[in-house]
C-alpha cells in the first residue's frame, strides 16, 4: 500500500533545510522552500514553519520522508554538522504522520541519480547514458561537497532502484603527489585523522586553506577566513593561497572521486552534488579533476569509460526522497 498522499518531502544538511510537497501519484515536487537549521529547535518546529507558509487551506501532509545529513541507527537522531537531536517515533507522532520515512541525506541524493534530466546535469565530456536503459546490476555514484562530504550509490535491480547509503566522506583521504602529501602533513598537527571531509567539504575548506598557506610558506594568513571567502578570493586572483587551494580542492576531489568509482563499480557514472562546486564555475571544468579521476595506474582505461557530471540541480535530493516513498511499500 502507497504511503498516504500528500506526502512531505525534506532535504535536511548542517546549514539548511529544504522542504517540499509531492500532491499526488507522479506528481512533482513543489512548494519548495529552504529554512535555515539554526532557526529552528528541530525538524518538527521547521515543518510547522513550511506548513504555517502554505496557501490557506491546503491539506496537512499524511506522509513525509527526511533525507537527513548523518548516520542513521535506532530511533535517536543527531546531525553531524548541525544542532538538531530528535527521536523520529516521536516527531511522527508530533506532526501527525501515518508515515516518516528517515534516510541519509546521500541516500536519497542517489535515488535521485535516476530521475535526472540532461536539463539537470552538465557532463564533463560524454554525458551520461540514460538511467531508463540501465541494466540490472548497473551503478552510480554520487558526491557531494556541501557543509561536510556525502557519498552514495544507486544499483539498478528488477523493477526498482536500491540505493547503498554509506559515510565515505570519512574515509581517509590520500594525497597524489609531494606537495598534497606536505598539506595533509600539515593537516595532521591539528587532527589525527585526514579524513575526505577534512578537505573536501564547507568546514573543510578552511582547513585545507590553513594547511595549503603553511606549506607554500609565503606568509599569507588566511586562518580567519570563511569557505565563502576562500571560494570568492581564489576565484578573483586575490590571494595566492586561496587560489591554490581550490585547485587543491578539485585536484583531490577528482582523485577521491575515481577511488569511490573503483570501489562501488560505478560504470554507470559518478555524479557530483552540493553546494560548493556550482560555485567553482568554469575553474572547476579546467581544473585537474577529470584527470586526477582517471589517474588510478593500469585501471585508466576502467575509469575513462566512466563518466562524470556535475549535478546544476540543487533541489534533487527532494525527488529522491520521493523515490523512496514511492519504494517503501512496493
Amino acid at each position: 500500500m502507497t504511503a498516504a498522499y500528500p506526502w512531505l518531502v525534506a532535504d535536511i544538511g548542517g546549514t539548511n533545510a529544504r522542504f517540499g510537497t509531492v500532491a499526488g501519484p507522479g506528481a512533482a515536487v513543489e512548494d519548495v522552500r529552504v529554512l535555515p537549521v539554526a532557526a529552528h529547535a528541530g525538524p518538527a518546529a521547521a515543518v510547522r514553519a513550511y506548513l504555517a507558509g502554505q496557501a490557506p487551506g491546503s491539506a496537512a501532509p499524511r506522509s513525509a520522508a527526511f533525507a537527513l545529513a548523518t548516520a542513521l541507527d535506532g530511533d535517536r537522531i543527531e546531525l553531524t554538522n548541525g544542532a538538531w537531536s530528535f527521536s523520529r517515533a516521536a516527531t511522527q507522532v508530533e506532526l501527525g504522520l501515518q508515515t516518516l520515512l528517515c534516510l541519509n541525506d546521500f541516500e536519497a541524493q542517489a535515488l535521485s541519480l535516476p530521475r535526472l534530466g540532461g536539463h539537470q546535469l552538465r557532463a564533463w565530456g560524454a554525458a551520461p547514458p540514460p538511467a531508463m536503459d540501465a541494466a540490472n546490476g548497473t551503478v552510480m555514484a554520487v558526491i557531494g561537497p556541501g557543509t561536510g562530504l556525502g557519498v552514495g550509490g544507486v544499483v539498478r535491480a528488477p523493477g526498482r532502484w536500491i540505493a547503498l547509503p554509506g559515510e565515505g566522506g570519512h574515509a581517509t583521504l590520500a594525497p597524489a603527489d609531494d606537495f598534497e602529501s606536505a598539506v595533509l602533513g600539515q593537516a595532521r598537527r591539528e587532527f589525527p585523522h585526514v579524513s575526505a571531509e577534512r578537505f573536501l567539504s564547507g568546514i573543510g575548506l578552511p582547513v585545507l586553506c590553513r594547511s595549503v598557506a603553511a606549506v607554500l610558506g609565503e606568509g599569507e594568513n588566511v586562518g580567519a577566513l570563511p569557505t565563502e571567502q576562500i571560494v570568492a578570493r581564489g576565484l578573483a586572483g586575490e590571494s595566492l593561497a586561496c587560489a591554490r587551494t581550490l585547485d587543491v580542492f578539485c585536484a583531490m576531489l577528482g582523485g577521491f572521486a575515481g577511488n569511490v568509482a573503483l570501489t562501488l563499480g560505478a560504470r554507470g557514472g559518478v555524479f557530483i552534488g552540493g553546494g560548493i562546486v556550482p560555485r567553482l564555475g568554469e575553474r572547476f571544468f579546467r581544473s585537474e579533476f577529470r584527470s586526477r579521476f582517471e589517474a588510478k595506474g593500469r585501471f585508466q582505461p576502467f575509469l575513462a569509460g566512466i563518466p562524470t557530471a556535475l549535478i546544476t540541480d540543487t533541489l534533487a535530493a527532494l525527488a529522491g526522497a520521493a523515490q523512496a516513498l514511492e519504494q517503501a511499500d512496493a
